[in-house]
């Protein structure tokens, strides 16, 4: 267990950093699924610890545009939200997140396998929320994690834990980024520059979501 003299580490870099992002993208937040506007892809994602909206800024509004480019704009895009709340003491739970926070994730994979039934489901978490991906995705039926074509994990907290991948979820439709001097893909929860630099990443993570359903 992660002592809580760290949450200073966690908290000052994001909010510092993150309104960075929204200069290019300039949604914080994202409903399809909720709004019941289905598509052939839905995605869904989860955000960091305290990032604002349910998209955050980092990366997952990046991901869900440049997927959309990449499909001809049959994208929906969904965030995490509900009970989960992205706060900062749940990093240091056994699962890195709240189990209140894996349901409320378990939810929306369920909504989106009832309100789309037609819909291929791609996903992807950054942070803290790459904890609830994986944990979430462990938890679904069988026929709703068949669905699930590919999951992009960015700052993958529970990479050393789970060995660089989802249990029980296909390795090769997965995809995990750990960018060189993050220290949360080493098992820490030190929150360094290279944390914030995924949205790097969002073209390259797109083009492997892309790939897993055409």
């Amino acid at each position: 267990m992660f002592s809580q003299a760290f949450l200073p580490l966690l908290l000052a870099p994001l909010i510092v950093a993150s309104p960075t992002h929204l200069d290019r993208r300039q949604y914080i937040s994202a409903n399809d699924l909720s709004s019941g506007n289905c598509k052939d892809v839905m995605f869904l994602f989860a955000r960091g610890s305290t990032e604002v909206g349910n998209m955050g800024t980092v990366v997952g509004p990046e991901v869900c545009d440049d997927l959309a480019l990449q499909l001809g704009g049959n994208v929906g895009c969904q965030g995490i939200g509900g009970a989960y709340t992205a706060g900062l003491g749940e990093n240091f739970l056994p699962q890195n997140t709240a189990p209140q926070d894996i349901q409320a994730a378990v939810d929306v994979f369920n909504e989106c396998n009832t309100k789309c039934p037609n819909a291929k489901i791609v996903a992807g978490g950054y942070s803290q929320g790459s904890a609830v991906i994986d944990d979430a995705i462990q938890k679904l039926s069988t026929e709703v994690k068949d669905k699930v074509k590919a999951v992009v994990l960015f700052g993958f907290t529970r990479n050393l834990q789970d060995a660089g991948r989802i249990p029980g979820y296909p390795k090769d439709q997965t995809k995990v980024y750990c960018a060189v001097g993050d220290l949360v893909c080493d098992g820490t929860l030190f929150i360094t520059a290279a944390h914030l630099t995924y949205g790097a990443n969002a073209g390259d993570a797109a083009s492997f979501l892309a790939s897993h359903v055409k």
